[in-house]
């Protein structure tokens, strides 16, 4: 008989002024080990309990109970752990780091709950698998069945960690503890403003026909929903009119959620009315997945002609919200300051989907306010001081001038809670993964910030980020960067007021700098690990490598009077330059890497060449088709959640491949909304078709026998996942316990993807449960294959890892393979 450890409290729960359950279960009692899973910014993970409950060896546990041993082959024990006054456990007593926590809760029926649990990263509730609030945020529900009898729960953890079940009085919730809401600013348009809250749904059946209907200040608009699935959560957006507010203040604005045109929940949410020269918020609907996300401005608070004015990019420190940065900024005089939200307030550390949300920012602002284009700047603070960092030597181009404040350099050297990224003194295998994060080592990207003036704020006392980072960053630029201010505040720790980021010398030396026109830089030295993230700079961009993700470097020198482009690459396939600086029908001589000299005439002041090397020459080549690598579609594996993805559960395998397919789907959803603020469409394969959902990415769960949708789209794909069965052109492994992670290009489109999670068979697809692609900075190649053993073993469980070449097509000499 297994062990139940519970304790009942019935409390009344409320969101606002809208109750939500009147019946809550605290969990008070747990039993726990340490030690036991590494989960990191790395495709390798190890997860010992997990490899247990996947290959059905795990007992139930009791306090004593040996479990096992650790990833170090020490003996790891159950031990019982209570909740202290605040129904908090603290795991740190028993070792703090690779933590699980058992709970249990018997039930006298079968029923709908909410699961809310702060402090873990994921979690197993009766085997299906959902995402965590590791920041302990606390307005993450995960709606569960509870059956007659006993359920068990596996909290995966760290710190502290509280737990309860809540049992909702209706089945359909909207939850608006999390939203994403405007700012209503005065004297604009106001009358179809947008923001997002989350419906939850405790039933069993998918939600279809579902309306918002928003009322501010008498005004109301009906917005219709997408479909919110089964036992799951969505963030849905949503119009509202407040053309009406003519004052400043809070104005509650009424929802109401419909199905079938009757109420079923309604609740409030508090939008703020300010003026025109006030920070504020505004909100978007994101190319990256359609959800809607926002920014924050600082307004320039000079009402003088602003045709020439600056814009600046502020990029916020972990758990600061975009709205909190802008107003840490006095407003400024000759420029305009935009806060990008990184899509949330830890998100990706600025790289990944934080690296696209602050570049769709970017371009919203450059277009509402027009800045002056020689006069665009970037700052940040912590995270964001790392996303200046990273941000600027990815994007030179870009920027003016950067200025980094209290930030460290790199992913490899400093972490949050996912850990730092690996060094690369691995094996050979571990290395073919970790080439996918080069892009994330700025240290080895330095000579790209020669065209940028670059301000270094830090404060001596930094006991968070430690001022040696900025000194390792001063030391690797004084080597040759002559436009290089650096400052260290006296007695500063990390955070000492607004002057950590609003600090005026700051702002001054930005003033100083203009970003010369392309005309005008006619040397450039550039480097890129993957042309997907960052091909470009100026006029030369990098559109294929010999080696795919690993550096690429162009050093050329333009110069007009002799009508020459000088110069060396490394690791450069296909190489595009823009010629239209020399004007139409001038004969122009290439000399690259002191190979063959090519001459090509201009065709038009617009003129464009690409450069194949082959064979050691440099020669004459056409534009690639969109079939091929390219900037527009390179890869890697992480690259298929871009542009509007859809979740794709396959229906035609056994009954447990269809749960686990439905369940891995619904958890990357949960976990995609948790970290980035998102929302996504989860379909069933026999609703997917490329009519329907035309211009859209495409992550299939499952294989070719259990999801029919695998068969529709990747019938050309050299690698083919069967049950069973993983072909990767000759290379075959067998056995039902194979995992796959790949990418594969859709074709007859410019830039979708095909993203694929599944195994061969329920062992094999338990293997591939786990989800650290969302973490931002983790690399993962085009494609691998690993078995269930990984979460035991770790990397010599991987059998294949590696890139695709220029053409798709598998390539020996660009992939790992372990006997």
């Amino acid at each position: 008989m297994k062990k139940i450890f519970c304790s009942l409290l019935l409390v009344s729960f409320c969101i606002g002024k809208s109750t939500l359950a009147q019946e809550v279960y605290q969990f008070t009692k747990a039993l726990t080990i340490t030690s036991v899973h590494h989960y990191g910014r790395e495709a390798i993970y190890t997860d010992q309990l997990a490899y247990q409950y996947f290959a059905n060896t795990l007992k139930a546990p009791v306090a004593g109970q040996t479990f096992g041993t650790n990833d170090s082959g020490q003996t790891v024990i159950w031990k019982a752990l209570e909740a202290d006054s605040l129904n908090r456990f603290r795991t740190r007593e028993f070792g703090g780091g690779g933590t699980y926590l058992y709970l249990t809760y018997s039930s006298d029926r079968d029923r709908s709950a909410l699961l809310h649990v702060k402090g873990n990263s994921a979690l197993f509730f009766n085997g299906e698998q959902h995402t965590g609030d590791p920041y302990s945020s606390g307005w993450l529900y995960i709606p569960v069945q509870v059956k007659k009898g006993l359920n068990e729960i596996y909290l995966r953890s760290f710190g502290m960690v509280q737990a309860r079940l809540l049992f909702p009085e209706k089945p359909v919730i909207l939850n608006v503890e999390d939203p994403t809401m405007p700012s209503i600013v005065l004297n604009e348009n106001n009358k179809t403003l947008q923001g997002a809250v989350v419906v939850i749904n405790t039933t069993a059946q998918a939600l279809k026909n579902l309306n918002i209907k928003s009322r501010i200040n008498g005004s109301e608009l009906n917005t219709a929903l997408p479909v919110v699935p089964a036992l799951s959560i969505r963030k849905v957006s949503f119009a509202l009119n407040a053309d009406g507010v003519d004052q400043k203040g809070q104005f509650e604005c009424s929802l109401v959620l419909l199905q079938n045109a009757k109420p079923i929940d309604e609740k409030k949410v508090t939008l703020e009315a300010v003026g025109p020269t006030e920070k504020y918020s505004q909100t978007f609907i994101s190319y990256i997945d359609g959800s809607l996300q926002y920014y924050a401005v600082a307004p320039q608070n000079s009402s003088s002609d602003n045709s020439s004015h600056a814009l600046f990019l502020s990029v916020h420190g972990a758990g600061v919200e975009a709205i909190g940065q802008a107003k840490a900024y006095q407003s400024k005089d000759w420029g305009t300051l935009v806060a990008a939200t990184n899509r949330r307030p830890r998100g990706f550390n600025w790289e990944d989907w934080g690296r696209l949300d602050a570049l769709e920012v970017l371009q919203l602002a450059k277009d509402r306010f027009n800045p002056d284009p020689k006069r665009i700047y970037l700052t940040g603070h912590s995270m964001g001081g790392h996303g200046t960092w990273f941000l600027g030597a990815t994007y030179p181009d870009k920027w003016a001038a950067i200025a980094p404040c209290a930030g460290y350099p790199t992913l490899k050297e400093y972490g949050s809670a996912d850990g730092k990224i690996p060094d690369s003194s691995r094996s050979q295998m571990e290395q073919m993964l970790l080439r996918a994060s080069n892009q994330s080592d700025v240290v080895k990207l330095v000579s790209n910030y020669k065209p940028l003036g670059i301000y270094i704020l830090h404060g001596d006392s930094d006991k968070v980020v430690s001022v040696n980072y900025a000194r390792q960053m001063k030391k690797q630029l004084a080597d040759f960067h002559a436009d290089l201010s650096y400052y260290e505040y006296p007695g500063g720790e990390h955070w000492y007021g607004n002057e950590s980021v609003d600090w005026k010398p700051l702002f001054d030396f930005f003033k100083w700098h203009q970003k010369l026109p392309d005309s005008s830089l006619n040397t450039i030295d550039f480097i890129t690990s993957n042309p997907g993230i960052s091909p470009s700079n100026r006029w030369a961009s990098v559109q294929q490598q010999i080696h795919p993700l690993q550096y690429s470097r162009i050093k050329l020198n333009r110069n007009k009077n002799k009508r020459t482009i000088t110069g060396t690459t490394e690791n450069v396939q296909l190489l595009k330059l823009d010629l239209s600086n020399f004007g139409i029908h001038t004969t122009v001589t290439i000399d690259l890497d002191s190979l063959n000299k090519i001459s090509y005439t201009t065709s038009s002041d617009q003129d464009s060449l690409y450069l194949l090397k082959q064979n050691n020459q440099w020669g004459i080549t056409n534009q690639p088709g969109f079939e091929q690598k390219g900037p527009h579609r390179y890869g890697t594996f992480k690259e298929a959640f871009n542009y509007k993805m859809v979740f794709v559960y396959g229906t035609i395998g056994s009954k447990d491949e269809n749960e686990w397919s439905f369940n891995k789907a619904r958890y990357d959803a949960e976990t995609w909304y948790y970290r980035g603020n998102g929302a996504v469409d989860v379909i069933s394969d026999k609703d997917y078709s490329q009519s329907l959902y035309k211009g859209r990415n495409v992550i299939i769960y499952g294989n070719a026998n259990s999801n029919s949708a695998y068969k529709l789209l990747l019938q050309s794909c050299p690698i083919q996942l069967e049950r069973n069965t993983v072909k990767a052109g000759n290379h075959i492994w067998k056995g039902d316990d194979l995992a796959a992670y790949f990418i594969w290009p859709m074709k007859g489109t410019n830039n979708n993807s095909i993203g694929v999670i599944g195994g061969t068979g329920l062992k094999g697809m338990n293997a591939a449960t786990g989800n650290q692609y969302f973490a931002g900075g983790s690399g993962f190649p085009d494609f691998m294959v690993f078995s269930l053993g990984m979460l035991r073993t770790g990397g010599n469980e991987v059998k294949l890892a590696g890139f695709f070449d220029n053409a798709w097509k598998l390539s020996e000499s660009e992939m790992i393979q372990n006997k």
